[in-house]
């Protein structure tokens, strides 16, 4: 099987995905802005054959260059697992006659209104929600829709320029901020846990599920440095309120017509104990999930989609073992990483449940919190029981101090 892959080496996570599709026996060739010698030494080495564009975004030009690229090789699979790619690789799946989501099928993925709208008409529970171009548009949806709200792109990822609005001096602040974004979306503030729901399918089929429980809610996490954020994956997936999360999940995959691949959905278990939809992209998890779920079944998952593509089936057992939760690090002070103060600690009280621990370096440069998910390091930890797991987690949280000076 001929997979193009584009972008193979960027975000982080794709240059596993990217290995996997080649150990599954595919030929792929990958698609991207970066050169060559950019890509790391296993990206390249699972590639068939490279292409570099000068603007991946160029869509039109970007086809063209990909079908003259490969006019006497056969095209079986286009993928992408990076949210800004989607509607690209469905024009090239169109373009190639390959299966997998059309432009039609992908613009519901990635434009936030017409996501809701299309669940909306499906009945099924979303928060009030409202497109918008300008300060008035915006302000006429919020007198609808009422405070607290949150105002975010319409076709954005994770909570980049996402803001919470609590008062009418907080939205105009926020409608300043986003003057460089053409088009938001106003939606209803719901209260309450944030959850994933991350699968893989076949078919349409669930092959894989996860739940996973993000501490803090992502918003509360970008707004505030000195938080240490963090996910859990869940190992019990069937107490009601999840079970709610899990049928509302597969309720939207159903509606979305999602057929094949790794799919990314977050949302709210409310005050009422309602899962109410927030939002889905056809794409893996970033923020070092996928390697969390690994964790918690002692499974790979970069594996387990890529055996998804090429051959349609899931042949790892994917027990859930633990309660596996991955803490984000953000350094204290400014310039280069000084100390990991607490660090030898918490490995005598928990190192057993360390699954996995990568902190920047002392002498290296802080890295931006605001820039990198990973921040300053990631501790993984792990425990069949759940309230154990929260003790650890919280310890490492409160208690790691990475610093800087």
């Amino acid at each position: 099987m001929n997979v193009v892959m584009l972008s193979p080496g960027f975000p982080d996570d794709m240059p596993y995905f990217t290995r996997a599709l080649a150990a599954a026996g595919a030929r792929v060739y990958g698609v991207g802005d970066q050169p060559v010698q950019a890509l790391r030494p296993e990206v390249r080495e699972a590639l068939t054959d490279y292409l570099r564009v000068d603007d991946l975004w160029a869509e039109e030009r970007t086809v063209r260059a990909v079908a003259d690229w490969m006019r006497n090789r056969s095209i079986d699979r286009v993928e992408c697992l990076w949210e800004p790619g989607m509607v690209l690789v469905a024009r090239m799946r169109e373009a190639f006659g390959v299966p997998g989501l059309t432009v039609e099928q992908t613009i519901p993925f990635r434009d936030k209104v017409r996501m809701k709208d299309v669940l909306d008409r499906a009945g099924l529970r979303t928060p009030q929600h409202a497109r918008a171009r300008t300060r008035e548009e915006v302000w006429r949806a919020a007198d609808r829709i009422g405070l607290p709200l949150i105002i975010k792109p319409v076709d954005g990822a994770g909570s980049a320029d996402t803001y919470r609005c609590d008062t009418a001096p907080e939205l105009d602040a926020a409608i300043a901020a986003m003057r460089h974004v053409p088009e938001v979306n106003v939606e209803e503030y719901v209260d309450g846990e944030e959850f994933t729901f991350d699968t893989i399918s076949i078919g349409g089929h669930v092959a894989y599920e996860n739940v996973a429980w993000y501490r803090p809610k992502p918003l509360v996490a970008r707004l505030n440095e000195w938080i240490s954020p963090g996910v859990i994956a869940l190992r019990d997936l069937e107490p009601e309120p999840i079970r709610r999360g899990r049928e509302l999940g597969r309720a939207v995959l159903s509606t979305l017509g999602w057929d094949t691949g790794i799919a990314h959905m977050e949302w709210f278990l409310n005050a009422q104990g309602d899962a109410v939809f927030g939002e889905i992209g056809g794409r893996a998890p970033g923020g070092r999930l996928t390697h969390v779920m690994n964790y918690a079944s002692d499974v790979d998952l970069f594996r387990g989609w890529a055996e998804a593509v090429v051959h349609r089936t899931f042949s790892q057992q994917a027990d859930r073992r633990y309660n596996a939760g991955a803490v984000f690090k953000r350094a204290h002070g400014t310039g280069r990483i000084s100390a990991h103060e607490g660090l030898d600690h918490l490995l005598r009280r928990h190192g057993e449940h360390v699954a996995h621990l990568d902190l920047v370096p002392v002498g290296q440069p802080r890295r931006d919190w605001r820039q990198v998910v990973t921040g300053d390091g990631w501790v993984v930890v792990r425990h069949p029981d759940l309230a154990t797991t929260i003790e650890i987690f919280d310890a490492f949280a409160a208690e790691l101090r990475v610093l800087a000076s």
